[in-house]
């Protein structure tokens, strides 16, 4: 009943309290964001959403005009904190999870929830392996239970298998410890960044087309 019902109008509560917040980020970061580049306020990527339904998810941009797309070996995205695409405005969003807040309207419009698996990329569809499609069983998440405990300190494989975990325990009280960990992991800036020494999170550049 919670995963069916409940956990949709809990997100449209908490979406609904959260916006009124979300503009006066909205108002305070998007200027800085368009005059240090004169650029686009919003990053609008496409991304696998539930049943592999392809989505456009809302962030504040980041990263600099036309910045090189770069991948880690185990092909998710390279995120350090001395990637030389980030703007000066954008390591400081990424640093307070800033960039993410857009994805309310996600939540509104149906896309995602406000907890849930991360959403992949549309081409990691085809490099799922074994049970690993069953991460779109649910709709993607602002944060989930791999970004709550580990946010990125562990390989995109390992990421899938704890997004499956997070499915096959999904309760309001599961949810719950989600967000409070969030909390706190944002608050204290927990490994918001790849760690260099980490060997499983070796990069590998690939020009955007």
């Amino acid at each position: 009943m919670y995963k069916n019902f409940f956990k949709r109008l809990l997100d449209l509560a908490l979406a609904i309290i959260a916006l009124p917040f979300w503009l006066i980020i909205l108002i305070a970061i998007g200027p800085i964001i368009y005059f240090q580049d004169k650029g686009s306020i919003f990053y609008n990527a496409h991304r696998l959403g539930k049943d592999g339904k392809i989505f456009k998810m809302y962030k504040f941009r980041s990263m600099k005009l036309n910045a090189p797309d770069i991948r880690n070996d185990d092909g998710s995205t390279f995120n350090s904190e001395d990637d030389p695409r980030l703007t000066g405005v954008g390591k400081f969003i990424r640093k307070t999870s800033l960039d993410e807040t857009p994805q309310l309207i996600n939540v509104i419009k149906g896309d995602m929830s406000i907890i849930g698996p991360r959403p992949d990329l549309p081409e990691h569809k085809d490099l799922y392996e074994g049970n690993e499609g069953r991460k779109l069983e649910v709709k993607p998440g602002v944060t989930g239970f791999n970004q709550a405990y580990f946010r990125n300190t562990v390989p995109w494989k390992e990421r899938i298998q704890n997004d499956i975990y997070y499915i096959d325990n999904l309760s309001f009280w599961l949810d719950l410890r989600v967000l409070i960990k969030t909390a706190i992991s944002v608050l204290k800036r927990e490994a918001v960044f790849v760690n260099e020494e980490n060997p499983n999170q070796k990069s590998n550049k690939k020009l955007s087309v």
